[in-house]
């Protein structure tokens, strides 16, 4: 993987530029004198000259894509601050101006089948955050899914900032899908654990509905000061394909993307470390069936660990983890699959791979 480079300044004292990326750069005034060979200019502006050599050196260069509300080649991640920019917690009808709303409303208007220029600029998008997300990954990173309907004053969401916090003793770096939910439980429990009076706050916090007014208050009841690390220790995976969801603030970033397939998959792809699969509904058992599938084949690498939170629901009222089981007998995959109503369990299991 080649390192992009963001800043002006790096590209001026670069030695060498050969093969390197260089991304979203006002290099206008700067006359690059150095070897451009296999160089790639994303979204940058060049000077005269540079663009000349560029072109002589067989680099290539691609320009921004006008009128579109996005950073289509973005070097890093989203933070929540970025995505809800301009939001004021005491105006919950902001929410409708903030970057995460203006671009669901853009995808939307495109539709499932955008026009081309569309389509490259939020492949391209993806494909950024894609790279943005293997920078920032190390170690055996544990995801968890789990309902996006599980209200903030239910036992299931409890139990699930209970995970977060256990997993966040543990050592892992969490991922989630990125929404609320069970998704927004988790990562608060690894920030904060069990705090009893944020857990009470949240659940007199009213639910949101598909207006701005309604997601902007459920956004300004997650708590503002929540620690953060140096390397980011919760980092959600969500998408505009459900933006009337909205991103929770409990992440310390987010992977967020236009595709909800590639989404789906690189989320399961990435955590390595293995997955717990709490209550949730076809979405959720879809996710459970792709991810044995790569454990099945070895498509993405060893089978990883695949914990069943919760006996009743996986083992009788939807028994995903039953026909994954027998889909498992005699092969690797077997020893690392899980159903468990114990959290210390399911985390200790996941401590023990590889084992």
């Amino acid at each position: 993987m080649r390192t992009a480079i963001t800043t002006a300044e790096h590209a001026a004292a670069a030695a060498d530029l050969r093969g390197a990326v260089l991304v979203g750069l006002d290099l206008a005034d700067v006359d690059l004198r150095v070897p451009l060979d296999g160089a790639l200019f994303l979204g940058c502006t060049l000077s005269a000259p540079t663009r000349r050599r560029a072109d002589a050196a067989g680099a290539l260069v691609f320009p921004d894509i006008p009128d579109v509300p996005y950073q289509v080649y973005r070097s890093s991640l989203y933070t929540p601050a970025e995505l809800f920019a301009g939001f004021d917690p005491d105006r919950p009808a902001s929410y409708a101006d903030t970057p995460d709303a203006r671009i669901y409303r853009h995808s939307k208007q495109q539709g499932h089948h955008p026009d081309p220029l569309h389509a490259l600029a939020e492949r391209l998008h993806d494909h950024a955050i894609t790279e943005a997300l293997a920078e920032v990954l190390d170690g055996a990173p544990v995801a968890v899914m789990g309902g996006h309907a599980l209200g903030r004053d239910t036992a299931g969401y409890r139990r699930a900032v209970e995970l977060g916090a256990r997993l966040g003793e543990a050592g892992f770096t969490v991922l989630t899908g990125g929404g609320p939910g069970a998704m927004e439980a988790v990562p608060l429990g690894v920030r904060v654990g069990v705090d009893e009076g944020v857990l009470k706050e949240l659940s007199r916090a009213p639910k949101f509905g598909g207006d701005a007014e309604s997601i902007g208050r459920w956004v300004a009841a997650c708590p503002t000061d929540l620690p953060t690390s140096d390397r980011p220790r919760t980092i959600g995976i969500p998408t505009w394909f459900y933006g009337h969801e909205p991103p929770n603030p409990a992440c310390e970033l987010h992977a967020k993307y236009f595709a909800n397939s590639v989404r789906e998959e690189g989320l399961l792809t990435v955590a390595t470390g293995g997955i717990v699969y709490t209550p949730g509904s076809a979405g959720t058992v879809q996710e459970v069936f792709q991810d044995y599938t790569q454990n099945h084949y070895g498509s993405v690498g060893p089978a990883a660990p695949m914990v069943f939170l919760g006996k009743d629901f996986w083992v009788d009222e939807v028994p995903a983890a039953p026909l994954v089981r027998r889909l498992a007998a005699g092969r690797e995959a077997e020893r690392w699959i899980l159903v468990t109503d114990d959290v210390d369990e399911a985390v200790e299991f996941l401590r023990g791979y590889p084992a």
